[in-house]
This record gives C-alpha cells, structure tokens and sequence, in this order.
C-alpha cells in the first residue's frame, strides 16, 4: 500500500451501483419475457425502432455514445485516483494508525518557521504534494544569509512534521519593493 489517503465515495458508489443492478435486471427480465414467448416492453421495443430507423452516424446517436463514452471513462478516472490530494500521508514508525496533515496546515507549519527567522519581513508559502516553494521577503540581513537561514529553519521543520515523503523545498528571498 502506498499510504495515500482515499476519499469516501461510498454514496455514489452505491447510487452508481443501484441503478446499474436495476438496468440490469430490467433488462434481463425483459429479454426473459421475450424467450418465453411474451412481447417485448414497450421502451424496449421503441428503442429498437429508433436505432432501427436512425443510421449510425445520425446526430443523436453520436451524441448519446459520447455522453454514455465520457460518463463511462469519468467514473473509471473516479474509481482508480484517490480524491485526497490534499492531505500529505505521515510516517509510520511504530504505531499502527495512519495520520495525514493537510497541505495549508503544513504551509502555515513552515510559515510560522521562517517568519521567526530573524531579518524576515513577510513569507508566503506554497505547499503542494512533492514541493514547498517559500517566497521571503528580508528588510536587513544578507540575502543568503537569510536564504540560508531559513532553509535551515524549513528542513528542521519538514523533518519534524514526520511527512511520509517529504517535500522538495525551494526558498527565494528578496529586498521589498522600494518606495516611490
């Protein structure tokens, strides 16, 4: 297992799966009756008699494949990806239960660590699933000095979050913007 954290579609799993076991069974009891001698139901055989009348590449065909195509491929995409990307899965050492942080939790973390370096005026934070891009901005200081401060600062802090894969980090540090 990789660990990543899985939404609940338990809802419209369920809703998906109801209307499909109705269809089907609808159907299969139709396609009884028939067997057995009875006519067909009625939306049966219009259905029928409109693909019948209708040639392949008629607007309303076409357009109803697409639809039942691209419902098709997007319950596919549903059913494989996981839906919480937002959530960064933490280690497991010892303990058997899973913990996850959210992506703005781990942004405001690291925040609140390079704001206490000392020259920094303001920071923004970006956090994402593989990357955290820091953007600092130093009113004194040497700018590397400062970059690499707060490198150092953010490292420790990733580390001490216990992510499972840590994020790549990228620090930029600039003057502020001079008064006109």
């Amino acid at each position: 297992m990789n660990g990543r954290f899985w939404s609940v579609r338990r809802v419209p799993a369920a809703l998906v799966a109801l209307v499909v076991l109705g269809g089907a069974g609808l159907l299969l009891y139709d396609i009884a009756a028939v067997r057995a001698g009875r006519p067909g139901m009625r939306w049966r055989r219009v259905l029928l008699e409109e693909l019948d009348r209708r040639p392949l590449d008629d607007v309303w065909v076409l357009v109803g494949a697409g639809a039942a195509t691209a419902l098709g491929l997007w319950l596919l995409v549903l059913a494989v990806t996981p839906g919480l990307r937002r959530v960064l899965p933490m280690r497991r050492d010892a303990v058997p239960v899973r913990a996850g942080l959210d992506r703005e939790a781990v942004a405001l973390v690291l925040r609140d660590r390079a704001q206490a370096v000392p020259g920094v005026r303001s920071v923004r934070v970006r956090a994402r699933r593989r990357a955290v891009a820091v953007r600092a901005v130093s009113h004194f200081r040497d700018l590397d000095d400062v970059r690499d401060d707060v490198r150092a600062a953010l490292d420790d802090g990733i580390d001490e979050l216990g992510l499972k894969r840590p994020p790549a980090l990228s620090v930029r540090v600039r003057r502020p913007a001079k008064r006109r």
